[in-house]
């Protein structure tokens, strides 16, 4: 009989993580959840791999590799749990990291998802990239955290350790409630990687439900696992997904001023890489913003604005723009930011 919670880790061609963190995937997990491991038609061992030293994790293997989107998606259809944790493969956990996150699920019916405290596995009292204590995003569309905003990452001192609403879930460690991400049929295929975690949140909070971050659980990422940060192909999705996201949830009476700065901001962060030598990057841009012309008429004929809870999730959106704050006030902390809806607490 199928345990409540299921730990899924998406695998493609990381043998090398699943060998060095899965053990304390099982050691720190059996008993309170289902390890699975979906691979995404990997080219390297991984299955033989999983299926020669740990007979006790089921494997579920989908026939290609459609992203971490397309992966999920058919990975969960699999799955039968009340939740589901979306781990990456390159995540060390620890001991009692799921019991928090459970418990804070449990407590909190109207909560769609939550993540835990995300430290850097190189760095182990420096708040990670993907998503710190939790995610937020400005109202024009760019996520950062608390604990990381832009590329300035804070050091974990417990300055961060309510619980609070967020905006969005890590996805590198996601947990979700399953009738939610059932309900809202998963992460939107054509995003294929990157910012697909925020616009599932996005899309819970139009819908009713709420994030949010647990410090009582915590774990440690690599970063960079699939794509390293510096990759054309990665600010190629960034700024494509993160320009579909806009126009799929934001407010329809925003949506096009919106739009119209963010080329202006887009144009010159493309700039900024060129002056520093990224061409691939400078390129990415401008590819992201081509392709989001094409594929946002996806959108335009279907019920993407057509939610109940707009004003919910317009209250968690940060009002200000975080590169003006950045760049110019030179504000690099989130404690630094004047704004206090974010002490929403759980």
């Amino acid at each position: 009989m199928p345990l409540r919670t299921a730990v899924v880790i998406l695998n493609w061609n990381t043998r090398n993580f699943l060998e060095l963190f899965l053990p304390d995937v099982i050691k720190f997990s059996s008993g309170i959840a289902d390890i699975i491991v979906a691979d995404n038609a990997s080219t390297d061992d991984s299955v033989s791999f999983l299926q020669n030293n740990f007979p006790q994790v089921r494997i579920i293997q989908n026939e290609k590799n459609d992203g971490y989107t397309g992966g999920y998606n058919e990975a969960l259809a699999k799955v039968d749990a009340e939740y589901f944790v979306l781990l990456n493969s390159d995540v060390r956990v620890t001991e009692h990291w799921l019991e928090p996150l459970i418990e804070l699920m449990d407590k909190n019916k109207e909560a769609g998802a939550c993540q835990p405290k995300l430290l850097a596995y190189d760095s182990p009292d420096t708040f990670e990239y993907a998503g710190a204590a939790g995610g937020f995003i400005d109202k024009f569309g760019y996520p950062f955290c608390r604990g990381r905003v832009f590329n300035s990452l804070e050091k974990d001192n417990q300055q961060y350790d309510d619980t609070i609403r967020t905006f969005w879930a890590t996805g590198a460690c996601m947990f979700v409630r399953s009738s939610a991400f059932k309900k809202l049929n998963g992460f939107d295929p054509l995003f294929f990687a990157h910012m697909e975690e925020i616009d599932l949140c996005w899309r819970m909070q139009l819908t009713g439900y709420q994030i949010f971050y647990c410090p009582n659980s915590v774990v440690y990422h690599v970063g960079g696992g699939t794509l390293p940060k510096s990759n054309p192909r990665k600010t190629y999705y960034n700024f494509r997904n993160n320009l579909l996201l806009i126009f799929k949830n934001s407010h329809p009476s925003k949506t096009k001023s919106i739009l119209q700065i963010r080329f202006f901001l887009d144009a010159l962060a493309s700039i900024k890489f060129l002056l520093s030598g990224g061409i691939g990057d400078f390129k990415a841009v401008w590819s992201a913003r081509r392709d989001f012309n094409k594929l946002k008429t996806h959108y335009e004929k279907g019920a993407s604005n057509d939610f109940l809870n707009t004003g919910e999730a317009e209250f968690m959106i940060y009002p200000k723009s975080i590169v003006w704050d950045y760049y110019i006030c030179a504000r690099k902390k989130f404690s630094s930011l004047s704004w206090k809806r974010t002490e929403i607490k759980g």
